[in-house]
This record gives structure tokens, sequence and C-alpha cells, in this order.
């Protein structure tokens, strides 16, 4: 967070009146924090959190609110030892299946997995060398269905969880564009229109149809990253920060004659790309950095891969691989 202040004070300010064009807020909790993040973007504001595990347990309810209320938000989790506080200096890949169903009830979230501190923007507390940001001044974010006045002023009626373009994602709009635009955002039972409900129907057309904006996200997430020998049978798959040390294994084991191919997964929903590679190899090895296997129990539950095919490598002292 203090990096990202620091590279804010010099690119996010007016040049004309010195203004800052951004706002960095301590919060005093996690609750608090996933909070004003979703009170942000329902704004219009562009606005993430950066948390650990134990955090991530404290957001649920609120993270259960933005799924269902439809508010987008970003939460970085810099992944920790766990149960409970843990060990806080420590790293851990604890918090896989806690962030893909996180909340209290039939929620799916997006996630993503960088492997070092470039690919993930230079988010996290490590030094690392890499390449200079190179930035491109004629990029715009891609803000979604987001509606411009024109656009809302057009429509008959505005309704904020409707599917009108059968893709799952409805539109939304931003306060104070146009009182045509206005709803009432619910994280409690509401029907395609809006309106609080609990008819059975109703709110299972709401939850069906978040259920195929989940689906929709597998064509839009970043592919696997594939090493492939093209004569190996064997397959490893990971995610993350072990992709130094499953690197150096895979090179060791070449050199003994066992070539074996190298999928590092990074994002879930998983891509047909992930479904590939498990149905072209006999034997996966599931790399990852916790004891209960959490990745490879998100495979078995999201794929069609059989169980016996994936065997665990795991590692969870606390230190990196």
């Amino acid at each position: 967070m203090d990096a990202f202040k620091s590279f804010c004070s010099k690119l996010r300010v007016d040049a004309e009146t010195g203004k800052a064009n951004y706002a960095v807020i301590q919060a005093e909790d996690a609750l608090s924090a996933i909070g004003m993040v979703l009170g942000a973007n329902w704004n219009g504001a562009r606005a993430f959190t950066a948390t650990s595990g134990p955090g991530i347990s404290l957001m649920s309810e609120f993270i259960g609110l933005g799924y269902y209320a439809e508010i987008p938000a970003v939460i970085f989790d810099i992944q920790r030892v766990g149960p409970s506080t843990g060990m806080p200096t420590r790293t851990q890949q604890c918090d896989i299946l806690l962030c893909a169903y996180a909340s209290h009830g039939d929620t799916k979230h997006v996630l993503l997995f960088p492997s070092n501190p470039e690919e993930c923007f230079y988010i996290g507390m490590n030094d690392w060398m890499c390449p200079d940001l190179k930035w491109d001044d004629a990029y715009r974010p891609d803000r979604g269905k987001v509606l411009t006045k024109e656009e809302i002023e057009a429509l008959p009626k505005f309704h904020r969880y409707l599917d009108k373009d059968d893709d799952g994602i409805p539109y939304r709009t931003i306060p104070g564009v146009s009182a045509k635009g206005a709803y009432f955002t619910r994280g409690s039972g509401h029907n395609q229109y809006g309106g609080y409900t609990e008819d059975s129907t109703e709110y299972q057309v709401v939850l069906d149809r978040l259920l195929r904006k989940f689906k929709r996200a597998r064509t839009l997430v970043p592919p696997p990253v594939i090493e492939a020998t093209g004569t190996s049978e064997i397959g490893l798959v990971a995610v993350g920060s072990s992709r130094g040390a499953v690197t150096e294994a895979r090179d060791i084991l070449a050199k003994r004659g066992i070539p074996i191919d190298y999928m590092r997964i990074k994002a879930f929903p998983f891509t047909k790309e992930v479904e590939a590679f498990m149905a072209e190899h006999e034997k996966i090895f599931v790399v990852e950095q916790n004891r209960d296997a959490q990745l490879r129990s998100l495979l078995t539950l999201e794929t069609d891969v059989p169980k016996s095919k994936l065997h665990s490598i795991l590692h969870y002292s606390g230190l990196p691989m």
C-alpha cells in the first residue's frame, strides 16, 4: 500500500491544480476496508483493498454482498500461513478454497494467480528485480457494461439485474448520471428487476444467471502457462510463486531422462486449456503450498479430471519452496 501511494503521488495528481485524483484510506479493520471498496465501486470509482487470509475470513459477508448485489471489487490477497493468524511473516497457499467460494451461499469468485511481483504489478511485500513497466498512454480500462446518460434515457425502463444480452452480465449505472438509472442495491433476495422477493422461482432465476456470468469469465481470464515436451505422459500442475522451484525440479529430472510437462494455472474459473492438459496426461502431480491439497480439491470439484489421476506434492512449512 505504501508503494501504491508513492506511485499515486507521482502519477495521479492534476497537472493544473495540483489536486490529488486518488484517495488512500487506512480502515480500522478488514470489514471496513471491503465496505469502503464496495461503496466506492458502486459510486463509480475504481477501488481495491489488500489483505491476507484472516482478512478474507472477516470480509466474507461483504464479499457475498458484492457478489449478489453485483458490485465490482478487487481484493489483493497476500497469502500467509494459517490457521488463525498463523505465522504472519511466513507464506503458504492456504486461501485457495476460501477465496474461490468466499461468503456463506452459492458463490464463486474469479481468482488470478500471479507467480512473481512483476506479474502481480509489484503488489506484495517483496523487493524483486524486473524490467521497467512499459506504459501505454492510450490504455483505457474496460469498465464493462456501464450505461451513459444518453443510453439510460433511451431505455423504456432500467432493470439492474436483467440479462438483456443473454451472456449472464447485466448492465449497471453510476449514481447521479440519470434519475432514470436509479435502483435499490439489494444484498437480500431480489428478482431480475431489482425488487425484493422470497418467491422461489424468481430467486432461482437470479442465482442461475449469476452462475452463467461466472462461467462466462472462463473465456475472459488469462489462460495457463504450459511448457510441454511433447513426449511425456506425466503432467505437473501448480499455481503462483512455486514457479522457480518447479522449473528447477523439471531441469533436474530432464537431465535424468524423465521429461515432465508443466502447467502453471493463472486463473479460476479454469479455462479450456486447463481441461485439455489434464485430459492429455496419464498421471498428474499437483504441487502446492498447503497441507490439505486445496488446488487438487478445486480441480476435482470444477473439472472433469478423474480424482485417481491427481497426486499431491505438498509443502507447508511456511518457507518458500
